[in-house]
């Protein structure tokens, strides 16, 4: 085990707004001494690798690290932060494309060693710790025979993409992971532990389904679950790059009529110095005869390069692209959520993902992702819960990952050029996704709920604490 750090005399820091602060040693001391983790600063035993994040292109020097070792450890320093009007940021899988879930020059609050599941498979219910990841949850819930939507990459932290919606595989079936939350336990910016549910504080319920880290730290998450697996119908049917135009026109019109069990995402990838193909990802939850009907029409007009749908373990399927987005390597991507993959939008990804820099550059790995949504997804009502997009179809991404730094510029010069051509084509943005979030994006991330999101804000955390995120900011 690493020792305690050693607090030999006050710190510099950053303030809430970016500001410089310096924050004495004997408060740096009783702060220590107030928690049962460790509290790091540079020069710490595992400073350098708790300040890291799965984005490998972030590279940020918190003053101070509180690794949270339960909910009383969040509730001190979310009060040593607001004491000392410190610039925060939490941490739970580190996943945040952005780079949110680390800062440069303030705490923190870092639940990434909060990690745990329990499972009642009587009331098919679980409750996940606030820092666990979404392998986590897969893992103990498929023990029953139960799940509940959850990602697509199992090394994701279940808080942040919960907060902000959830997409997944199983989202047409059985709703965001958002709809499947009965309740939360969550530290606001007073300090206080608060029970959020539908029968208390309903109205701060409603605003963590979908309204991201906007009010607080959630240290557990009480999930509704349901029977699936071990075993589900699923897999990819794959085609070479030049078929991808007749294959998304026909997935365009047949992606629409689909039952809510059967979900087919969209993947184009270039990869390093390889040749682009596309992979249709297929999740049908239902009979396994059944699935192999509806999924007739997409084998029999076009014959697929590689065909690997069939009968297939649930948390293999949910595995499966892990290796596709290392922890360490530089990432930047732009999305944008739709209602139709139009004929224009269709030629627009396809000729940027034949001109993609993989071509050019041997480290880089281009990917365009199209999640397929609706089903019971838009069976819920807009304002129902903070997460708003109920009509749209598809999540489209661009991503873009590479090893060499100085391509940087010109990979993500290459990826914001494509999307000037697609964001036209969008409704809106789904949070999770959001690399730029300046006002008017987040403000068309949360369309029509935006104004109550603000009222939500000025009640829980008027001084705007938590602001590294999709922020929404208070008014009063």
């Amino acid at each position: 085990m690493a020792s305690a750090t050693r607090i030999t005399g006050d710190i510099d820091a950053v303030t809430r707004l970016g500001g410089e602060t310096v924050v004495p040693k004997a408060a740096l001391k009783d702060f220590q001494k107030s928690l049962r983790g460790p509290l790091l600063m540079p020069g710490s035993d595992n400073y350098e690798v708790a300040r890291r994040v799965w984005n490998g292109m972030i590279d940020r020097h918190p003053a101070l690290i509180a690794r949270c070792s339960g909910a009383v450890d969040v509730m001190r320093s979310v009060d040593f932060a607001r004491d000392h009007d410190l610039l925060v940021a939490v941490r739970g899988g580190g996943h945040s494309i952005s780079g949110k879930s680390v800062c440069e020059g303030g705490l923190v609050i870092d639940l990434s060693a909060m990690r745990g599941c329990r499972v009642d498979p009587e009331t098919k219910t679980a409750r996940l710790v606030g820092g666990s990841l979404l392998g986590d949850l897969d893992h103990e819930t498929q023990a029953f025979g139960l799940a509940t939507t959850s990602g697509t990459v199992s090394h994701t932290g279940a808080a942040g993409l919960t907060l902000g919606g959830g997409h997944g595989r199983l989202c047409r079936g059985f709703g965001l992971t958002c709809d499947n939350v009965l309740a939360v336990d969550i530290v606001t910016a007073d300090g206080k532990l608060r029970r959020a549910s539908a029968d208390e504080n309903s109205d701060l319920y409603w605003g963590v389904r979908g309204g991201g880290g906007n009010f607080g730290v959630v240290t557990s998450f009480d999930y509704q679950l349901h029977r699936l697996g071990p075993t589900v119908y699923g897999g990819s049917l794959m085609y070479p790059l030049a078929q991808a135009r007749d294959i998304l026109r026909f997935y365009a019109e047949f992606s629409q009529a689909l039952p809510n069990e059967l979900a087919v995402d969209v993947i184009i990838l270039s990869p390093a110095g390889g040749k682009s193909f596309l992979i249709l990802s297929i999740c049908y939850t239902g009979d396994f005869a059944e699935g192999e009907k509806l999924l007739a029409p997409l084998r029999t007009f076009l014959k697929p390069m590689a065909d690997q749908v069939g009968p297939v373990n649930y948390n293999k399927l949910q595995t499966g692209a892990d290796s596709s987005t290392p922890p360490g390597k530089p990432y930047y991507n732009k999305s944008g959520l739709m209602t139709e993959l139009s004929d224009d939008v269709i030629d627009t990804i396809v000729d940027r993902m034949e001109s993609a820099p993989g071509q050019a550059d041997p480290t880089v790995t281009s990917n365009v992702i199209i999640q397929q949504l609706g089903g019971a997804v838009g069976e819920v009502a807009a304002d129902a819960t903070a997460y708003v997009h109920r009509d749209a179809k598809y999540d489209f991404v661009i991503l873009s990952g590479w090893d060499d730094p100085t391509f940087e510029k010109q990979n993500i010069a290459w990826l914001k050029e494509a999307y000037v051509e697609i964001e036209p084509h969008t409704i809106g943005f789904y949070s999770n996704h959001m690399v730029d979030s300046d006002e008017p994006r987040v403000q068309r991330a949360f369309r029509s709920n935006y104004d109550r999101l603000v009222q939500l804000k000025n009640k829980y955390d008027p001084d705007n604490l938590f602001h590294l995120n999709a922020n929404v900011k208070p008014t009063v």
